[in-house]
C-alpha cells in the first residue's frame, strides 16, 4: 500500500469515527439528565456558585461593615440572616465566605489531579518506581488528613495558599491511588502492546493511550476530594489557624458564633446549611459522574 492511499485511508476513518464519537457523546449527555442525583448535585452547586460568584449582585452590604444599631438582630426584613455580636451582616457574610470555600476546593482538586496523575502514572507503568512511590503514598495516607494540615499551616502560617498546599499534600495519595489502579489494568491490554510494537515511546503511550482512558475514575474521585477540601478548609478555618480573622470564611464564621450559640444559633446555622449544601451537592454530581462514566451502570 503507497503512502497516499495510507493517509487517504487513515483520514477516512477518522472522518467516520466523528459521528461515533459525537454519538457516544450525546448518549453519555442523555443518561446524566436522566440521572436525578446526578442532576440535583449540579443544580445544587450552580445555585450556590451563582450566589458566591455574584454576592455583590444579592447584597450591597460590606461582609466585614460593623453596625452597633443591629447587634444580634434576628432573620428578618434587611437582614435575611440575621447579624452578629459585632452587627455584621451574616447573609453578605455568608455569600462572600462560600468564594472562599469554593476557590480552595477547586484548586485543591486541581492541584491533585496534577500531581495524582505524575504519580499515578509513573507508578503503575514503572515496575521499579511502584514501590517506591506508593510506600511514600502510605506514609503520607498514615497521618489523619486534618491533622497533617495543621501542622503544614502551623509551619507556614494561616494564608490562604498556605491553606492549599497543607490539602493538596494529604489528598494526593488517593489521586494517585486511582490512577496507579487504572494504568496497572490498562498497561496489560493489547492496544498498548500494538501501539509499542508499532515503535510508540513510553512517554506517548502513557500520554495517548493510557492516561485518557483512566480519567473517568479519577473525576469522580476529584468530586469527592473538592468536598473533603471545602470541609478541612472549613475545619482549619474555624480551629484558628486558617485565612486571616478580616476575610469572611463559613468557616471563621461558625468559630465566632460558638459563644452564642444558645441565644441566637442562626449565626452558625446558616454558614453550616451552606457547607452542608456545598459537600452534598458535589457528592451527588459525583455519583451522577460515576453512573454515567461507568458502562456497566444502567439507568
Amino acid at each position: 500500500m503507497s503512502a497516499e492511499s495510507s493517509l487517504v485511508q487513515e483520514s477516512t476513518g477518522s472522518l467516520s469515527a466523528l459521528p461515533v464519537q459525537r454519538r457516544a457523546s450525546s448518549q453519555m449527555l442523555y443518561r446524566f439528565v436522566r440521572n436525578v442525583p446526578g442532576m440535583a448535585g449540579l443544580v445544587l452547586v450552580f445555585i450556590i456558585v451563582v450566589l458566591s460568584l455574584g454576592a455583590p449582585l444579592f447584597t450591597d452590604v460590606d461582609p466585614t461593615s460593623m453596625d452597633t444599631s443591629v447587634i444580634m438582630r434576628p432573620p428578618g426584613p434587611g437582614h435575611p440572616f440575621g447579624t452578629d455580636d459585632l452587627g455584621r451582616d451574616v447573609f453578605s457574610r455568608v455569600l462572600y465566605g462560600g468564594r472562599i470555600s469554593i476557590l480552595v476546593g477547586l484548586i485543591v482538586a486541581g492541584s491533585t489531579t496534577l500531581t495524582g496523575i505524575i504519580f499515578g502514572v509513573l507508578a503503575g507503568f514503572y515496575t521499579r518506581l511502584d514501590n517506591s512511590i506508593m510506600r511514600a503514598m502510605d506514609i503520607v495516607m498514615a497521618f489523619p488528613a486534618i491533622l497533617l494540615a495543621l501542622g503544614v499551616v502551623a509551619i507556614l502560617g494561616p494564608q490562604l495558599i498556605n491553606i492549599v498546599i497543607a490539602l493538596v499534600i494529604p489528598y494526593t495519595p488517593r489521586s494517585a491511588r486511582v490512577v496507579r489502579g487504572m494504568i496497572l489494568q490498562l498497561k496489560e491490554m493489547d492496544f498498548v502492546d500494538a501501539a509499542r510494537s508499532l515503535g510508540a515511546k513510553d512517554l506517548r503511550i502513557m500520554l495517548r493511550h493510557l492516561l485518557p482512558n483512566s480519567l473517568a475514575p479519577l473525576m469522580v474521585q476529584q468530586t469527592y476530594v473538592l468536598a473533603l477540601s471545602i470541609l478541612a478548609e472549613a475545619a482549619l478555618t474555624f480551629l484558628g489557624v486558617g485565612v486571616p480573622p478580616d476575610v469572611p470564611t463559613l468557616g471563621g464564621i461558625i468559630s465566632d458564633a460558638r459563644v452564642n450559640l444558645r441565644y441566637a444559633p442562626w449565626l452558625s446555622l446558616f454558614p453550616g446549611l451552606a457547607i452542608s449544601a456545598l459537600v452534598l451537592g458535589f457528592n451527588l454530581l459525583g455519583d451522577g459522574l460515576r453512573d454515567v462514566l461507568d458502562p456497566r451502570m444502567k439507568i
